[in-house]
């Protein structure tokens, strides 16, 4: 099923066409920069007569700047106020994650892959584990599926939460940032009660969940979750209808869905345009199947439509959060198979046999058959995938990290043509880019 969120009433465009006969973007071999070049001055009735200045200007945005967090640089081509293109320039935050990922055991990969999308860490774990776990061919237990699925929804609201917060500063909202963050806490309270830390938790391993979950989680759970619809409810009144954010979100930074098919884009991004692409529902996994929850889509593709996804789907996923708490099954949380699992904690005190296994595991880690295999899932900023390649040992010889945002970064393209500088602010926050898996 899919929900359909009515288009608002569309301010007017009055914004200048394309320019067919722009030049082609000149650049050098590694060059980073955009070239200014003589823009041929039509004069009209509001024009001063002895201006002769045509030329266009290049200008940097970022990387220090409040908008794009010291980690991305946007050069723009301006024409006045008009962003004429934009380039986006990565490589600030590069750490080579995927190459030291393919010096890692499988045991160690997960503390890797989790500090790429550090807002949504649970989903790298998550197609990490699955990746290892097609290679080895085993199915995790019934429990530790339906915890998956109730920890990524929670990380999804965590994501979508902190996009709030912080495209509502960007923008100007500035009393945003306080509200998004305070029942962000909640839920990052909530994971640290489970998994033991906020961020970057190595929680989702091969063959399912480092811990079971702790006494009194469901009454946590459910008075989290409680919250969160109360503060969602405060952001819609907030900003839906407020004549401010309508003139700053309305109609800016459209993009079609032809435009988001050919760039590769997924996620808010792409259901902004009206195509209901949801891996959940689509490509179901873990127990996708057994809940009930609409994909939110809208049609307009705007800055407005994009911030409006994302606030409905906190609400979808507290629904599914729900019902993982009222079908969460008994029984093991982790397979029962001592070449992936350590032995239980108390045994180590107890059993030389398994102390060695324990050390074996923790240091040399298991071998995976030879093979290849690409895994993927729905995390809040669309699909992750892992490319991941075995030759019998104990590392993979491959590993590549599908990360939306390194995708989804190109909508900028299409999307901040022709608009004005201060909308360019607008139409990169709405994106939600994070940069630790663009440059990973």
């Amino acid at each position: 099923m899919t929900a359909r969120i009515q288009p608002d009433e569309q301010h007017p465009d009055h914004r200048i066409p394309d320019d067919e006969a722009r030049l082609e973007r000149q650049t050098g071999e590694g060059a980073q920069e955009l070239h200014t070049r003589a823009r041929e001055l039509v004069l009209t009735g509001g024009t001063w007569p002895g201006d002769e200045l045509g030329d266009t200007m290049v200008i940097n945005m970022g990387p220090q700047h409040p908008s794009t967090h010291g980690v991305l640089r946007i050069m723009m081509e301006l024409d006045s106020e008009e962003v004429v293109r934009a380039k986006a320039v990565i490589g600030y935050l590069h750490t080579g994650m995927e190459k030291t990922g393919e010096e890692l055991t499988y045991v160690q990969g997960a503390t890797n892959v989790t500090r790429m999308d550090y807002a949504s860490p649970l989903s790298n774990e998550l197609v990490y584990a699955t990746a290892i776990e097609r290679l080895l061919d085993i199915e995790v237990p019934p429990r530790a599926t339906w915890m998956r699925m109730m920890l990524v929804e929670l990380n999804r609201i965590s994501s979508h939460l902190l996009f709030q917060a912080t495209n509502g500063m960007d923008i100007g909202a500035v009393s945003m940032m306080l509200y998004g963050w305070r029942e962000r806490e909640e839920v990052l309270r909530l994971l640290e009660t489970i998994t033991g830390l906020r961020m970057n938790h190595d929680y989702i391993r091969p063959g399912g969940v480092a811990a079971d979950l702790p006494d009194g989680w469901r009454e946590h759970v459910a008075d989290t979750m409680d919250l969160v619809e109360a503060g969602v409810a405060d952001y819609d009144a907030l900003l839906s209808e407020n004549p401010i954010w309508l003139e700053r979100t309305v109609g800016i930074g459209r993009i079609t869905t032809e435009e988001c098919l050919a760039l590769s884009i997924t996620g808010p991004i792409l259901r902004s345009t009206g195509f209901a692409w949801d891996l959940r529902k689509a490509q179901p996994y873990l127990a996708y199947d057994d809940v009930d929850f609409d994909v939110i889509f809208t049609e307009n593709g705007d800055v407005f439509d994009r911030y409006r996804i994302r606030l409905y789907e906190i609400l979808e996923s507290v629904k599914i959060v729900r019902q993982c708490v009222a079908k969460m099954p008994s029984g093991d949380f982790r397979v029962q198979d001592r070449k992936v699992t350590p032995p239980p904690r108390a045994r180590i005190d107890e059993s030389m046999e398994a102390l060695i296994h324990h050390f074996k595991l923790f240091t040399e880690g298991f071998k995976v058959p030879a093979g290849e295999t690409y895994t993927s899932v729905e995390s809040p900023r669309g699909e992750i995938g892992c490319y991941m390649v075995s030759d019998g040992s104990g590392k993979p010889v491959r590993m590549h990290i599908r990360g939306p945002s390194f995708y989804n970064l190109q909508s900028m393209g299409p999307m901040v043509k022709d608009s004005l500088v201060a909308d360019a602010v607008a139409i990169v926050s709405s994106i939600d880019p994070i940069m630790g898996e663009v440059d990973r």
